[in-house]
């Protein structure tokens, strides 16, 4: 083989390589290659499968392993936190529900004018879709409602028990008739007796009825007396609590006994003429400090 090399000035230069020697320096120049391939290939491969390498991989998948495990953790207590929550929720809103029952009962709301155990009656026209509300502007407006419901719990309560005193101030106040049915026949103060005809004083009213009709507690309070006591005839007498007590005479029937609690308006004897009477009629006193007033400033409350 005959290899020709051109120089400067058009000269050239021939060079003859034999054939063998050709063919020897082509074997040199693969088995270099391979042999660089070879050291190439085992650098590359050792520094893949290196044993720090695996065990940087293996520290770096236990890092991630762990912060999965504790975002994990992390959301089920945030989970289990606001299932807590919820359940105080719920419970303070059917005790609410339960209040409103009760407070609507004693402001004495007319039948479905308003009610706690529906829904409240709300709408309108959506002009557009909101994005679902993020975890912690959830969490925070939990936070706020449960604070919220807990006050609201507090001053519904407060609520009631002021409207269950003015409630329970109302039933025990002395007023009103204590008969369903008649008139006034004799008034309280100085009087000519129907009996003996002389000049007396009367510590009571009289209302005069059909005998047999109903004689009514004017206020709550306490059976104190319910028997026969001279003049009165069957008599039945009521602490009302605050001072005032109510007396009740005349009656044909007692319907009460002593120590039974009342509440205004209850049936508690029917209208008779025992005792010291001229006529079916109920001889009603009220005491104050057990001093007798006049009955017909409290007949005028009602």
């Amino acid at each position: 083989m005959k290899i020709i090399l051109l120089r400067e000035k058009g000269r050239s230069h021939s060079i003859r390589i034999l054939r063998r020697t050709l063919i020897v320096s082509m074997l040199c120049l693969s088995l270099l290659a391979t042999v660089a391939g070879v050291f190439v290939f085992h650098g590359l491969t050792r520094e893949v499968v290196d044993e720090a390498v695996v065990a940087g991989w293996q520290e770096r998948l236990a890092r991630q392993q762990a912060e999965v495990e504790r975002i994990r953790d992390l959301s089920a207590a945030e989970s289990e936190a606001v299932g807590r929550q919820l359940a105080q929720m719920q419970a303070r809103l059917l005790r609410m529900e339960a209040l409103g029952a009760r407070v609507t009962e004693v402001a004495d709301l007319e039948e479905g004018e308003f009610s706690f155990a529906r829904p409240a009656a709300q709408g309108g026209p959506t002009s557009r879709t909101e994005d679902a509300v993020p975890w912690p502007s959830l969490l925070a407006s939990l936070d706020e409602l449960s604070s919220g419901l807990k006050y609201r719990e507090n001053e519904l309560e407060v609520l009631e028990s002021l409207l269950r005193d003015r409630e329970y101030r109302k039933a025990v106040a002395v007023a009103g008739r204590p008969i369903t049915w008649g008139w006034m026949s004799s008034p309280y103060g100085r009087r000519v007796d129907p009996i003996s005809g002389k000049s007396a004083w009367h510590a009571g009213v009289d209302f005069a009825g059909r005998d047999g009709s109903d004689v009514i507690a004017v206020a709550s309070g306490v059976v104190t007396y319910a028997a026969k006591r001279s003049g009165y005839g069957k008599m039945v007498e009521i602490n009302h609590g605050d001072g005032y007590v109510t007396r009740y005479g005349h009656h044909t029937e007692v319907l009460v006994s002593a120590g039974d609690i009342v509440k205004k308006g209850q049936v508690i004897g029917t209208m008779g003429s025992s005792g010291r009477s001229t006529g079916p009629h109920v001889h009603f006193e009220v005491l104050k400090n057990g001093r007798h007033v006049d009955p017909a400033r409290y007949v005028a409350r009602r």
